[in-house]
């Protein structure tokens, strides 16, 4: 009898599962959502994993001079599609730009870089004294995170000894001489251009070289032109990447130019402009 009992228990067992069987397709709905829910869930934990942050290799403190550009970095991983960039002028909580888009009417502050390798750099052209401070580069996570860059503005510049314009004989010694006087700063390098063009001291034209001279408080060069010609007439530049350039204007003559000559030509042309004026008052007086 015990096999006729399990083999009757089977049959209705198998009967059991057959007559539950249309039912058994919202049964695995329900299981198919779950599953479903929990991989979404998933997914969505895995994505909150990459957190969205900043590059530790951008400086916080950033030196620029008068005159000059300065790029302010700001580099974020994992910024998602709907996360937003934003430069704020921390003393006067400006928004400077949102992303690609300047928010200011002050054209010198552009975004610069490749925000797809996640560059979102504030670059401020022609810096001025009043650009110094505190910027924000801020993401609209949540919580929203920032990194805030410093800004010094150096207002130094270069300069060229002597007078705004410079006065030669041709054939003679042109010289002019540079100093950068930034303490703040480490001595550079300084190039000199002639009209705009390089000076190029190995040239076919000769005779000019260069004397440097680096210390503590800056650098000094001189820049030394032998047997002046009257193409060598033009406006010299002296740039330094440290300090704003200085420029003077230089003037190759054929002969004495009394009027015209640094060096003493204009006490003399001022001295006889007054004896001049001092005759003719004479004569003036005389003949009334």
């Amino acid at each position: 009898m015990a096999p006729f009992h399990g083999m009757a228990l089977l049959l209705f067992g198998i009967g059991y599962l057959l007559h539950a069987e249309p039912s058994s397709g919202h049964w695995n709905l329900a299981v198919q959502r779950v599953d479903e829910e929990k991989l979404d869930k998933g997914e969505r934990s895995h994505r909150g994993t990459k957190r969205t942050y900043f590059y530790k290799d951008t400086a916080q403190k950033v030196t620029a001079v008068v005159g000059q550009s300065v790029v302010l970095l700001c580099r974020v991983k994992n910024l998602g599609n709907r996360t937003q960039v934003s430069w704020i002028r921390k003393r006067d909580l400006h928004i400077l730009t949102s992303m690609s888009v300047t928010y200011t009417s002050d054209a010198r502050f552009t975004i610069v870089g490749d925000p797809k390798n996640d560059d979102w750099n504030l670059r401020i052209d022609f810096v001025q004294p009043r650009d110094a401070g505190i910027y924000e580069c801020q993401v609209n996570t949540e919580p929203k995170i920032y990194r805030a860059v410093t800004l010094k503005v150096l207002d130094v510049q270069a300069q060229i000894t002597g007078h705004g314009e410079v006065y030669v004989k041709r054939g003679s010694t042109i010289s002019l001489t540079c100093i950068v006087d930034a303490q703040d700063i480490p001595p550079s390098n300084v190039t000199w251009y002639h009209a705009g063009v390089m000076i190029d001291f190995d040239g076919p034209r000769g005779g000019v070289s260069l004397e440097t001279e680096k210390g503590k408080n800056g650098t000094t060069s001189k820049l030394l032109i032998t047997r002046a010609l009257l193409n060598d007439s033009g406006n010299y530049t002296c740039v330094s990447s440290k300090v704003a350039p200085a420029s003077v204007m230089v003037h190759v003559l054929n002969g004495e130019h009394p009027a015209a000559m640094q060096h003493g030509g204009t006490g003399n042309v001022n001295r006889r402009a007054i004896l001049f004026s001092l005759i003719l008052l004479l004569v003036d007086t005389m003949f009334r």
